[in-house]
């Protein structure tokens, strides 16, 4: 594939992707455009949007947190859905954050910072990686080790920029 047609493919992809964003309620999207922070949180520092990130792993399935069932880890705050679920997180925290600081993966990918739908997800040899939508989400997973591998050697350029100047 020539640079120029791989270049309209990912233009075509984050269009995709904005699209699908803009088509979203504004509630599920409440990251803020300006924040240099390299972690996806919203109001009170909740990250995920409130889901259990152990869900995934164990249920293979995304499960609303409650904020009774929290803990802090690397400046975001997690909800689990049970105390059990808490406790698992809290023996080896690393093992369950999200990849990308909780945007999207393909977003990082075009190095862009976008927030994710935790619905489109999946866990890749043991790590969690999340999409902006489930068109995305598509897209992505059509090459998910090339995908992840760019988005790896973006992340670094990126993650301390806010979304807005991406």
């Amino acid at each position: 594939m020539s640079r120029i047609s791989l270049h309209l493919k990912l233009s075509a992809v984050l269009a995709l992707a904005l699209a699908g964003a803009a088509a979203v309620p504004t509630s599920v999207f409440a990251y803020d455009a300006e924040s240099t922070s390299a972690i996806n949180t919203e109001a009170g520092a909740v990250i995920l949007h409130g889901y259990d990130p152990v869900a995934y792993f164990a249920a293979g399935k995304p499960t609303k947190g409650d904020a009774k069932f929290s803990a802090s880890h690397g400046g975001a705050t997690y909800h689990f859905a049970s105390e059990a679920n808490r406790k698992t997180f809290q023996s080896n925290p690393e093992h369950y954050v999200p990849q990308f600081g909780g945007f999207c993966a393909m977003g990082a990918a075009l190095g862009k910072k976008l927030d994710v739908d935790p619905m489109a997800f999946k866990v890749v040899d043991g790590k969690l990686y999340l999409n902006v939508n489930a068109d995305v989400f598509k897209k992505w997973s059509e090459n998910i080790p090339a995908n992840i591998a760019k988005a790896e050697a973006n992340w670094p350029l990126i993650k301390d920029k806010t979304p807005a100047s991406l």
